[in-house]
């Protein structure tokens, strides 16, 4: 990390204003955070609202001007913090304002169409220092990946200094990228977790089942505690978070199709009964991802016990055995692709920690992955389930290669407005989740 010195950085605050195009939860996020820490942030959402967001921000300690083009004129550091859909456009109506010499960057998931966009339409004075947070807006920065992508500086480091220090009230990791190795990373890492937790999702919208409340327990313990958790607090979220990454990323694409059939080949060998060969393929991406583990696992199924969304509360005892058809999916897909997920821990999300923590712990736990299996072959108490999970896991992937932002938000508001209700307590019980996982995870 380039971070100035204190005299330098006290000096920046006085000088250096930073401005956010882009008001949403990570704009907003972002536009608290640097004011909060004596820097002066300049910002906007989009014309229309700014009467309204006057009054929300009537107390803010950031400035809130009427459009882009009033912070591009004022400040050293912009970040578009805006769809990733719609980054052409808002670059393109805002960019020709920039300051002289400005540095600019944005906060989209997929970062070569971000900075191809830069490249085409900003003035060729201006740098191009962009940045990722691989995390949401409710989680805690201290401590998360922050990715920042020095593309066009030629400065020897005076502007890269500048924006790592203003981002470095955010307490969280720094890790510099291209911006090509960024999305091969954000692909492999988050892509296929959230296809599987979008597909988990859809798969009890579509089922009408609120798996919390299921009288045959089915959905108890710690291990489907994450994935409801998960599940809500991704559809809890904004859908072109999701679609950004999914859809703009052509590394993507390869991953989500190969998690869509690995889900589908698989349930293939449970409805066939092929014990045998499901049990050879499940072993051998067991060697592949897991062969060389050591040490503690990430998590356990005692930790998640308490986090559950049921008024039953603690009962992994008597749950039914599952046959995890998303957590074999995605071992398998990483099997397939060649992908080692421990490569990536330094850049990975708090989501994708947990999900491997999960997918660790069914693999690695003596005796449940012979359980899984058996219960994948034998038991149907889950087919139904499974089968809508499969339908869902194709959709999605088709939804991506079609490349169709307007199918994917249709899809995602289905399935969140049936879980809509369950929202507000999903929240904390998942915010507590994380912080546990993650504070365990560090040790």
């Amino acid at each position: 990390m380039t971070v100035g010195t204190d005299e330098q950085i006290a000096q920046w605050k006085k000088e250096k204003i930073v401005g956010i195009i882009g008001l949403g939860d990570m704009g907003q996020l972002y536009a608290e955070k640097f004011s909060e820490a004596g820097w002066n942030v300049v910002a906007c959402d989009r014309e229309e609202l700014y009467d309204s967001l006057k009054e929300k921000y009537a107390n803010a300690k950031f400035t809130l001007v009427q459009d882009g083009h009033r912070v591009s004129r004022v400040s050293d550091f912009i970040i578009y913090s805006v769809e990733a859909a719609n980054i052409d456009k808002i670059v393109g109506l805002y960019g020709p304002s920039s300051k002289i010499n400005a540095i600019v960057g944005g906060q989209t998931s997929c970062k070569r169409p971000e900075v191809l966009a830069f490249e085409r339409l900003l003035p060729s004075d201006t740098k191009i220092i962009t940045v990722h947070s691989l995390h949401g807006p409710k989680v805690n920065t201290e401590g998360q990946p922050l990715v920042i992508i020095d593309h066009r500086s030629n400065d020897n480091g005076y502007s890269l200094s500048l924006v790592d220090s203003i981002m470095s009230c955010l307490k969280s990791e720094h890790v510099y990228l291209t911006c090509d190795e960024h999305d091969k990373i954000t692909a492999d890492t988050q892509a296929v977790t959230h296809a599987a937790f979008l597909s988990m999702g859809s798969a009890w919208a579509k089922s009408e089942t609120y798996p919390w409340d299921a009288k045959d327990n089915k959905w108890q313990g710690g291990i489907e505690n994450v994935k409801i958790n998960i599940s809500l607090r991704i559809y809890s979220n904004k859908w072109h978070v999701y679609a950004g990454l999914a859809i703009t990323n052509p590394q993507a694409h390869k991953q989500i199709l190969q998690y869509a059939t690995s889900v589908t080949e698989l349930f293939t060998l449970f409805i066939d009964h092929k014990k045998e060969e499901l049990t050879e393929r499940i072993m051998k991406a067991k060697e592949f991802v897991f062969g060389n583990h050591t040490g503690l696992l990430l998590l356990d199924d005692s930790l998640l016990d308490e986090f559950s969304l049921s008024e039953k509360g603690r009962n992994s005892i008597n749950s039914v055995p599952n046959s995890h058809l998303s957590l074999l999916a995605i071992v398998d897909s990483w099997y397939q692709l060649g992908i080692n997920p421990y490569d990536h821990m330094i850049c990975s999300t708090p989501l994708f920690r947990i999900f491997l923590g999960v997918s660790e712990y069914l693999f690695l736990t003596p005796g449940l992955l012979d359980k899984t299996i058996d219960a994948a072959i034998d038991d149907k108490a889950f087919r139904s389930i499974d089968l809508e999970f499969v339908v869902a896991a194709r959709k999605w992937s088709s939804i991506v290669s079609f490349e169709s932002f307007d199918l994917y938000q249709k899809q995602f508001d289905d399935v969140q407005k049936f879980f809509e209700p369950m929202f507000p307590a999903a929240t904390k019980i998942g915010n507590d989740m994380i912080k546990k996982i993650l504070a365990h995870s560090k040790k």
